[in-house]
């Protein structure tokens, strides 16, 4: 693996243990006053990111921040793939009807405007992770369907496909045992890069209000919050940004080596 790869996997290791220790590190109470209102960076420990403008400490709502972005993200993309897998296989397997009803529901969907579609959700349901999860779960179903259901039809006339039908094999088997294994890779490698994006519409809609309420941290409603403040403290958009950014290229570039790994080809 690259350097550039080996940074992207350590720094996307560093969120993941935050994540899964946010509880029992010794850091302040993501919701509680530890300071005076926007006081700097590095201008006292363990709070050495600051706070935000009400005295939480920005270290505390960063790790917290990381949990449920992670989780949101892991989420959403493992019900995405998942059912967008199942409905994608099923399509390319039976044809006909199945494939028009699938074709109709993914086309369907995809024919909302995002952005409008995950608004209006959040209007009608209770904000929360599992609203989240399940709404962009089902929104960014379709690219999973039709990745699997292209890779599907790809294998229907394989020899070991015919061979297994040939000898008898069920409907169980041909899926999971014979087109399933080789849908899996081009699926897995699109669902590393799907859990950037799923990061980025969580930190938008909570940025807009309609995410994870508040007090729950979370980096999109931390930029939110921080834009008051933006010419007297600006560290408090900064450092959310940052690591939005360096965890969407770390996603982006560990999704690209591993589908060229998958594919055979070298990676670069």
């Amino acid at each position: 693996m690259t350097r550039t790869g080996l940074l992207a996997v350590g720094w996307l290791g560093l969120l993941v243990v935050l994540a899964l220790t946010a509880d029992v590190l010794p850091i302040a109470a993501y919701d509680a006053p530890v300071g005076p209102p926007a006081r700097p960076p590095f201008s006292a420990f363990p709070e050495f990111l600051g706070t935000d403008g009400i005295g939480r400490s920005v270290l505390s709502r960063l790790v917290h921040g990381t949990q449920i972005s992670l989780m949101v993200g892991l989420g959403a993309t493992v019900t995405a793939c998942v059912l967008g897998t199942l409905l994608g296989l099923l399509s390319a397997y039976r044809r006909g009807a199945v494939e028009e009803v699938v074709g109709v529901v993914t086309d369907t969907i995809l024919a909302f405007p995002p952005l409008l579609l995950l608004l209006a959700l959040a209007a009608v349901a209770r904000p929360g992770v599992g609203t989240l999860v399940v709404s962009l779960g089902l929104l960014f179903l379709p690219p999973f369907a039709r990745i699997a259901r292209a890779t599907a039809l790809s294998q229907l006339t394989r020899t070991y496909v015919l061979a297994a039908r040939a000898m008898g094999a069920g409907h169980g088997r041909l899926l999971f045992r014979e087109l399933l294994p080789n849908t899996v890779p081009p699926v897995a490698s699109y669902a590393v890069v799907m859990m950037a994006l799923m990061i980025v519409v969580e930190g938008s809609l909570s940025f807009l209000g309609v995410g994870i309420p508040p007090p729950a941290p979370s980096w999109g409603a931390m930029i939110a919050e921080g834009k008051d403040f933006l010419y007297t403290a600006p560290y408090l958009v900064l450092v959310p940004c940052v690591v939005i950014f360096l965890t969407v290229l770390s996603f982006n570039t560990v999704g690209e080596r591993l589908r060229a790994r998958l594919s055979g080809e070298e990676a670069r």
